[in-house]
């Protein structure tokens, strides 16, 4: 199983200061160096953490694979197109959340998402969608077009307790056989951590889980090489 490291949260502390420390394309490289298969960066339309000049150095020194997580909206796909990152993970975004609170709502917008995985095709950049693991949403993502899905986990990994989290679990696993059958790529991510990591990486058919905060936050003690290396043999 391949593992993406999400540097978004090396810009956050960056940006607390308005300098130019911590640098996310050294933390890309260094992810790179530790095991990371691929690196992601999330351009936010507010800019809160990544911005446009990160992007383009990314894209000039990451020699795995750069996933660009970005919204729908036609200034970013314009940037993306640009830029041509190995892959655009496309996912919903709201300017008051904290965080990503869940997928992108294909089915409502499976025109409007049509159109933009095909623009970036035309540009050679492979699109995955960021869904909730149901299925009106990974159908609605082949319909679209998508070849590749990253399902949400953040149900299973803020569940209550261990019956709520063995729910979201099932609910995980017929996600990944259901989209399977329907000849999709299949990847996972969102609230994993050194805790719950290992029971979702078991799931036979998921191909990669993309983890961002609780390794830069685990950096912070360990080093974010060795945050990493942890993380790598949490998923074997």
């Amino acid at each position: 199983m391949r593992l993406g490291v999400n540097i978004d949260h090396v810009a956050t502390l960056r940006q607390a200061r308005g300098g130019l420390d911590p640098e996310p394309v050294f933390a890309a490289l260094i992810a790179e160096a530790s095991g990371a298969d691929a690196v992601v960066a999330h351009l936010r339309e507010d800019r809160r953490h990544i911005n446009d000049e990160d992007i383009f150095l990314l894209k000039g020194v990451v020699k795995s694979r750069f996933n660009l997580e970005m919204s729908i909206a036609p200034d970013i796909v314009s940037i993306a197109c640009k830029i041509k990152p190995d892959q655009a993970t496309l996912v919903p975004e709201r300017r008051q959340e904290l965080t990503t609170e869940g997928g992108l709502d294909v089915v409502a917008n499976q025109d409007k998402i049509k159109k933009v995985v095909e623009k970036l095709s035309a540009s050679g950049i492979e699109t995955s969608l960021f869904i909730d693991p149901f299925k009106k949403q990974i159908n609605a993502a082949r319909q679209a077009g998508a070849r590749m899905i990253e399902l949400h986990t953040g149900s299973y990994a803020n569940a209550k307790n261990k019956a709520e989290e063995n729910s979201y679990f099932k609910e995980l696993k017929f996600a990944v056989s259901f989209a399977e059958g329907l000849g999709l790529q299949v990847f996972a991510g969102h609230g994993l951590n050194y805790i719950n990591t290992s029971r979702i990486a078991a799931i036979r058919g998921i191909e990669e889980l993309n983890i961002g905060h609780s390794i830069i936050s685990r950096a912070i003690f360990v080093g974010l090489g060795n945050a990493i290396r942890e993380m790598k043999g949490l998923i074997r």
